[in-house]
């Protein structure tokens, strides 16, 4: 009765889950997106973020697709694994009731084409001018990616269990290569007849997984919903988060010099207004403000005078005496 339960919960759920949704590319982007409020017009910010951003849109399509899906389906998105020196990090983890697929998507502009031996050519456009390029194969990194699962998995179980189940772990554990871009055209005509399957549109996706469970053999039966979930859950015990503040690694990346550059050119500006305000009043220079309140001025920089207030950096009489043609100097 067991077994019969379980074709019955199965076949009863249809839902797409997302065990987890979240995604190191959404984190990027809003870093991204902060920093180029605070940095416009920088170059490489928006070099940065237009990649991050392709790379979220892909996701998201993949997303968009497997949330369509009438099948009954986990989802773990953006997944990272490590053993010992080796890591990989999945785009989608996708649990079905018979096979789990391993997901690379790409979002590229330009067309992609695939040899006869496997190898992956893309070509795109640049100034009008045409350009061909080989591209490093993202199925041979997402077999890689699977090996490193592999290996997690071997190391927790037994020598009998890996004897006998060992080889079926390729296959019930695909591969799969999504390109996500609606524009690109993807040519597999050529290549070779075990790689053809694994590599497809977006639009084509769900097709796909219905097609490998349409065919499955006879003998292979149906996880049950509960079997599925545990499955993503084990998943999400193997995975390691990677807590990074992306905002603080852009901003030493891209922003640093610039932010060095303008607290430099701050500092010699405040300088040269203490010394023309003592001049004009009479006073020494430290009347106005002193070397320590000068470093704390440009480190916070503040921009009205309920900031200079806030950041009690001056005392109230300095700041009714000077606090305007500092703020105004800051704001230059």
């Amino acid at each position: 009765m067991g077994l019969i339960n379980n074709v019955i919960d199965s076949l009863r759920f249809k839902d797409t889950i997302f065990y987890k949704e979240n995604s190191d590319l959404q984190d990027k982007y809003d870093a991204l997106q902060k920093l180029n409020e605070e940095y416009p017009n920088n170059e490489n910010l928006l070099s940065e973020l237009f990649i991050v951003k392709k790379g979220l849109d892909g996701e998201n399509e993949i997303s968009y697709q497997l949330k369509k899906a009438h099948i009954g389906m986990y989802v773990l998105r953006d997944v990272k694994f490590k053993y010992e020196d080796l890591t990989a990090q999945i785009d989608y983890v996708v649990i079905t009731p018979v096979y789990t697929y391993y997901i690379e998507c790409k979002n590229l502009i330009g067309n992609i084409t695939v040899t006869d031996k496997g190898d992956f050519i893309r070509e795109f456009s640049v100034r009008g001018k045409k350009v061909k390029k080989g591209m490093y194969s993202p199925l041979r990194q997402v077999e890689a990616q699977r090996e490193v699962v592999r290996k997690i998995w071997e190391s927790k179980i037994s020598k009998v269990a890996k004897f006998f189940a060992s080889h079926k772990f390729d296959y019930y554990r695909r591969v799969l290569v999504v390109a996500a871009n609606a524009e690109t055209i993807l040519n597999t005509t050529r290549a070779p007849k075990d790689m053809k399957h694994k590599i497809l549109r977006a639009d084509a996706l769900v097709r796909q997984i219905e097609y490998d469970l349409n065919h499955r053999d006879s003998n292979e039966y149906l996880e049950s919903k509960k079997s599925m979930e545990e499955t993503a859950q084990a998943y999400l015990e193997l995975s390691y988060p990677e807590e990074i503040n992306y905002y603080e690694y852009y901003k030493e990346k891209y922003c640093q010099k610039i932010d060095t550059a303008g607290k430099d050119d701050l500092k010699e500006r405040l300088i040269e207004l203490r010394k023309t305000r003592a001049n004009e009043k009479h006073l020494p220079a430290y009347y106005i403000f002193t070397n320590d309140e000068l470093d704390k001025l440009v480190e916070i920089r503040p921009k009205t005078i309920e900031d200079l207030k806030k950041a009690n950096i001056l005392t109230p009489v300095k700041i009714i005496t000077h606090g305007d043609a500092i703020i105004a100097e800051i704001n230059k």
